[in-house]
């Protein structure tokens, strides 16, 4: 089996959440990864804070951001195990966050 990341995004102009949505949320993504982690696929996952710092170009200019203005903003990952993109992509269906106009990114992991 080989790794991939599932790199989650979400739309930033989805409506506010109440607490209990929240929860309930919250409760479906631990559920997701124990199940994963019953079939021995889940490696590891993180969610990320909002914001931080963005560096780029040649002079490695840092700017602060990520900024709700943007298109998505990448709120957590996983590391799975699958035996292809394809298995990797049918596992990211289950993501808690897809109703909710959530996305995820599916990456095979390059060893080196």
């Amino acid at each position: 089996m080989k790794d991939f990341m599932l790199i989650f995004t979400n739309n930033p102009n989805m409506p506010t959440a109440t607490p209990e949505q929240m929860q309930a949320n919250m409760q479906l993504w631990f559920a997701w990864t124990e199940k994963l982690k019953a079939k021995n696929l889940y490696v590891s996952g993180e969610a990320l804070m909002p914001g931080g710092k963005m560096v780029q170009g040649k002079k490695a200019v840092v700017t602060d951001g990520p900024f709700a203005e943007s298109k998505e903003i990448v709120g957590g990952y996983f590391i799975v195990k699958a035996n292809s993109l394809e298995d990797a992509a049918e596992l990211a269906k289950d993501c808690p966050d897809l109703p909710q106009d959530g996305k995820v990114v599916v990456r095979e992991v390059v060893k080196f």
